[in-house]
């Protein structure tokens, strides 16, 4: 069961996050939330490496290094890939039509109990197994 105080960012929350998108403004109120400590952030090392592969290949080595520093000072705790999250991600990505590293997204919603915060449909694939919020345009 999702506790509604914990929040789980996929790679779509976060980019749109940094990219000062409306879709972003949803995750800009938990991160401050997650700041006057009444929410618990998470982000998996894995999508914190696809946020910064994306920025890298769009913007340049720059802007990821700028990234990554400002993820670091963000209020939320990165998740580590170790072996009991590859194990669950490895199981949920050979029984669902999700990319690998929405697979750990996914792992670490079941761990944490949070809610995922996404804007990508391919978290349709998983809404029995976990809680998402959906990052709407028109926030």
């Amino acid at each position: 069961m999702a506790n509604p105080s914990s929040y789980v960012l996929d790679t779509f929350a976060l980019l749109a996050y940094f990219q000062g998108e409306s879709k972003g403004a949803r995750v800009r109120e938990i991160i401050q939330r997650a700041q006057d400590r009444t929410a618990n952030v998470y982000l998996s090392i894995i999508n914190m490496g696809e946020v910064l592969y994306i920025t890298e290949r769009k913007q340049g080595i720059r802007k990821a290094e700028e990234v990554l520093a400002s993820i670091r000072q963000l209020p939320l705790e990165i998740l580590p890939a170790d072996e009991q999250a590859v194990f669950s991600a490895a199981h949920i990505k050979a029984n669902y039509a999700v990319s690998y590293a929405d697979a750990f997204v996914i792992a670490a919603a079941q761990t944490t109990g949070g809610t995922i915060l996404s804007g990508d449909p391919e978290f349709e694939e998983v809404k029995d197994l976990v809680q998402v919020m959906w990052l709407q345009k028109t926030e």
